[in-house]
């Protein structure tokens, strides 16, 4: 595993408290390198392979880091450069501070675009960091040329009914936004929790994830402050459904987007067209739980390869846009 530190841009650092060391114990993933990016007062773990073509950026949901994609990263990467990124407060990224909202999520995810030098990206999405990437996508259409959606719904626009438990929705999402609850209750229990709990309840695959896999999520949720990034996505999908229809009507999206279920059907789908002005394509796994990255990486790596190649070739040769200029 190769871990390095980059520079961060001339400003970028300004005011920053943070420890930029890269070394981890994750597991070692041949092809993948790990880096720390000084961006938006924080530090960004993000992992890249692939040294050609399109740039694609990965996001994580919960209770997932970068290694949700450790199996799909390698079937991109043959055609694709691939980065796939810690948000603040999640597995190796900074989680000092107090501000762990979908909002600054977005604006730190600009900021590590503009870093990495490759954009516009083929944006790739879970769960949910849906609200951040929507984000991003609506105020900064220059960094993504494509947005592929999986297992993702938007606050506004139907996601807060999981939240509601008499009406089949999950404990976990009020725990999480309850101020010091999920460090009361889940503090030296995080591989009980994720391998009993988090990953059964929602996996269609026998196997799927395994021991390996439930090691490298607990180690991270289990650092001090550990569970702070899910902590702000989930009080903020609790808040912000008025702002996000709002920001959905102000600047609809117009890229391709690609939308992707499994365990939730077409609820992405139907989600993403309301918040889309541009072309829509679905795709529905069969047989395939809400961890699609890990249950499924194959049929993934396809729809996404297929999607891209058919975006990248509607939007030509590079250059030929502005703002499309992918250097490395």
């Amino acid at each position: 595993m190769d871990n390095m530190v980059d520079h961060p841009r001339k400003g970028e650092t300004e005011n920053m408290d943070m420890n930029t060391d890269t070394t981890t114990s994750a597991p070692t993933v041949t092809g993948i390198a790990h880096h720390t990016a000084g961006v938006n007062g924080t530090a960004l773990h993000y992992v890249s392979a692939g040294t050609e073509g399109s740039p694609v950026l990965l996001v994580h949901g919960f209770p997932e880091t970068w290694w949700a994609f450790h199996k799909l990263i390698p079937l991109l990467a043959g055609r694709h450069r691939v980065f796939a990124v810690d948000l603040r407060g999640f597995g190796d990224s900074a989680n000092d501070g107090d501000d762990f909202s979908s909002a600054t999520a977005a604006e730190d995810l600009h900021r590590l675009i503009a870093h990495l030098g490759v954009g516009p990206v083929h944006l790739a999405a879970q769960d949910i960091s849906g609200s951040a990437v929507f984000r991003l996508a609506a105020t900064h259409p220059e960094d993504v040329i494509s947005l592929t959606a999986t297992e993702m719904g938007l606050a506004g626009f139907g996601l807060e009914g999981f939240a509601d438990v008499t009406h089949g929705g999950s404990w976990h999402i009020g725990v999480l936004a309850a101020p010091g609850i999920a460090d009361l209750l889940f503090t030296g229990r995080e591989r009980e929790l994720l391998g009993t709990w988090a990953f059964p309840s929602m996996t269609a695959v026998p196997g799927a994830i395994g021991e390996e896999d439930l090691d490298e999520f607990a180690r991270t949720y289990a650092r001090p402050g550990g569970w702070r990034g899910a902590v702000g996505l989930y009080r903020s999908m609790l808040a912000e459904g008025d702002e996000l229809r709002e920001l959905a009507t102000s600047h609809p999206l117009r890229m391709p987007v690609l939308a992707v279920g499994g365990f939730g059907g077409p609820f992405t789908e139907a989600t993403m067209r309301q918040v889309t002005e541009g072309e829509v394509t679905s795709v529905l796994l069969e047989g395939v739980g809400h961890y699609v990255a890990m249950e499924a990486p194959d049929a993934l790596a396809r729809a996404i390869t297929e999607f891209l190649e058919r975006v990248d070739r509607d939007a030509g040769p590079v250059g030929s846009q502005p703002g499309r200029s992918w250097q490395w």
